[in-house]
């Protein structure tokens, strides 16, 4: 079998993978083998797919909101997202 190393991780994603391992009783090359499987078995759309369903939305939506209403709910919602604030978040 072939050896990868990888270097330069950020400690707290580091920290995020060990704890993940852990969580799942695996060492932490057992999990980013894990983790490479699991991304490499579900290949992403390609282009034209993603294309295609983007195309079929185009008019889907259907309610009250006008199109400024939406903007300004978009808006105001990432003003106060949390996403990736605090211990939860990859990037804080």
């Amino acid at each position: 079998m072939a050896n990868l190393q990888v270097r330069d991780i950020d400690d707290h994603l580091y920290e995020l993978l060990r704890d993940t391992a852990k969580r799942q009783h695996r060492s932490i090359s057992q999990e980013v083998v894990h983790i490479l499987m699991n991304y490499f078995s579900h290949p992403p759309f390609s282009a034209s797919e993603l294309t295609e369903q983007f195309i079929q939305l185009g008019g889907a939506w259907e309610g009250p909101e006008t199109a400024d209403e939406l903007i300004k709910q978009i808006q105001m919602n990432r003003k106060s997202s949390h996403r990736f604030r605090g211990s939860y978040g990859i990037l804080n």
